[in-house]
């Protein structure tokens, strides 16, 4: 998986004052959990502009003025309702040999020919989470649309690999295709409209057979 540096200084105080200051500078507070304890730091926020405003995943290397540099993933981000400003981001310390959590993005190759007939394209899941090594993580998962016809569809269980678990079942679809809205309610009118011909006929029927059975009867008296 790609990787992106993001360069910062060790935060001394963590205080509301601080936090405020950094703000105030154009930095974003930021915390990395997963060591032996979390470690505070700042970076400038333009530094995150390739981390967080892409629908693709990266892991990060935190390089610090001191000299400290280690591998993480950002696990959480908070934006000013208002401004849509960075506030702070969290991230997880990434080991060799432990496993970690990450959202991958799906993309989608190729075209469908249900689509080119008529059908419907669902992109039901954009992002699969898997639990992997770091260094197994893969940048995206590219699934080929080219084969799927109206009815079709592709599974999470043709995309399991060895080398990571897709935490979502088996059975969750990814994509499929499926015939067009219009071409169904078509069919529906279609068939209301045999429905209502037959039903019409049926009732004029009952009623001349009603009105038939009843002139006997007067006749009669």
């Amino acid at each position: 998986m790609k990787s992106i540096t993001i360069k910062g200084s060790e935060r001394e105080s963590v205080g509301k004052k601080a936090t405020k200051a950094l703000r105030n500078a154009g930095k974003v507070p930021c915390v990395v959990y997963g060591g032996e304890k979390p470690l505070h730091f700042s970076a400038d926020e333009l530094a995150f502009k390739k981390l967080v405003y892409t629908p693709n995943a990266h892991t990060v290397k935190v390089d610090l003025e001191k000299g400290d540099k280690l591998k993480a993933v950002m696990q959480d981000i908070q934006f000013h309702p208002v401004t849509d400003r960075i506030l702070h981001v969290d991230f997880y310390q990434l080991f060799d040999d432990k496993e970690v959590t990450m959202d991958i993005p799906v993309r989608l190759q190729g075209n469908s020919p249900g689509v080119r007939n008529g059908g419907r394209l669902l992109f039901r899941n954009r992002k699969l989470t898997i639990t992997a090594l770091p260094d197994n993580l893969p940048d995206f998962f590219d699934i080929d649309i080219s084969k799927l016809k109206i009815g079709d569809n592709i599974l999470v269980e043709s995309l399991l690999n060895d080398e990571f678990t897709i935490l979502q079942p088996d059975s969750t679809v990814v994509v499929q295709v499926k015939t067009a809205r219009a071409v169904i309610e078509v069919e529906e009118e279609d068939e209301e409209g045999v429905e209502g011909v037959e039903g019409a006929e049926g009732a004029e029927g009952a009623e001349g057979a009603a009105e038939g059975g009843e002139a006997p009867a007067e006749g009669a008296e």
